[in-house]
């Protein structure tokens, strides 16, 4: 934890990560029920295109309105199909959402200082692809084999095998994710033994807070 009196107070901010499917949320609500304050990139993504705002705006005006749902928010199935199809419409949605996010996420850092938590947790499904690592002291990756992953999106999108296998294949291989991160938990097991493992990670990093 740095800090220098109250005024410099500063948590330590960790990055947590994964391929889609691989139960980030389910390790991040076992830190939130911990007391640690967890933000979900995912849902400052989901405010950051509500309609009015200029990512909506940008996302209408270059997709069409095809994109849209019948109450005129984004139809978020119809994007992820489109994006995966194609790498560089992928790129312009990540340039019109990712720098809202990003201002966001900087906001709820100056939040926390207020709380004087010592440690905030950051979901960031894409933290390596967009170049975040930096931002983080510490980065842990949920590990999960391809075939689990495959199966729980099949079950949670409601898609087929070759959808999930198609969006996982535009993220990065979960194994550079593994060499780029501090700590990795792997997920293969019953929830009951993750947990166990993310309480063992949790008081690894307190005593590093605290060392």
């Amino acid at each position: 934890m740095k800090k220098s009196g109250n005024d410099n107070f500063r948590p330590v901010k960790l990055g947590i990560t994964g391929g889609v499917g691989s139960g980030k949320s389910v390790v991040c609500e076992y830190l939130k029920n911990k007391g640690v304050p967890v933000v979900s990139t995912d849902e400052l993504a989901r405010k950051a295109v509500m309609p009015g705002t200029a990512a909506y705006d940008q996302i209408v005006s270059y997709f069409g309105k095809d994109v849209l749902s019948d109450d005129g928010t984004l139809n978020r199935k119809k994007l992820r199909s489109i994006i995966t199809e194609d790498r560089n419409k992928k790129e312009m949605l990540e340039q019109f959402v990712h720098p809202e996010v990003f201002v966001q996420m900087e906001k709820e850092f100056e939040a926390s200082k207020k709380k004087h938590a010592p440690i905030i947790a950051v979901e960031v499904p894409l933290l390596f692809e967009a170049g975040l690592e930096k931002k983080f002291d510490f980065v842990l990756t949920i590990s999960v084999n391809a075939d689990v992953r495959v199966k729980r999106l099949m079950a949670r999108d409601q898609i087929t095998r070759k959808e999930a296998e198609a969006f996982m294949g535009i993220q990065m291989p979960e194994a550079d994710k593994i060499k780029k991160s501090d700590f990795v938990i792997d997920n293969n097991g019953s929830i009951k033994e993750t947990l166990v493992k993310v309480d063992r990670f949790y008081e690894n990093l307190m005593d590093l807070v605290f060392d």
